[in-house]
């Protein structure tokens, strides 16, 4: 079986390039064109497409992909509150607050399209 990629529709590549590489420490793997970019973190490969480019951005029949929703990959991070607070004080948009549950703290972020990524610190 090959690697696993996350695809996620954005509305602005440039924008949500800078975003995941200043905020989550993602690299560029690379950009060919304005309509995407493939980065890179660890093991995550992140596929960024604009609307209407390339063949992930074009529409299926009746379905216009577009950016948003639940749906969303999982960062661990060491420090969930303190990783919380610092995304919100450089502008971040976070859906609600820092939750405990069961396995560990999580909290969702948003990228510029809307975006939802999670941030968990697992339980020690």
């Amino acid at each position: 079986m090959g690697s696993v990629s996350v695809r996620y529709i954005v509305d602005d590549v440039a924008e949500a390039v800078a975003f995941y590489t200043v905020h989550l420490g993602f690299e560029v793997d690379m950009q060919p064109g304005p309509g995407f970019a493939a980065l890179q973190r660890g093991d995550v490969r992140l596929l960024l497409n604009q609307p209407g480019v390339g063949g992930a951005g074009q529409d299926f029949g009746d379905a216009t992909p577009t950016p948003g929703g639940w749906n969303r990959f999982r960062l661990e991070q060491d420090d969930d509150e303190a990783t919380v607070a610092e995304l919100r004080w450089a502008g971040v948009t976070v859906r609600g607050d820092v939750v405990t549950g069961r396995g560990g703290m999580q909290a969702i972020i948003e990228d510029p399209s809307g975006n939802p990524v999670e941030l968990f610190q697992a339980h020690r």
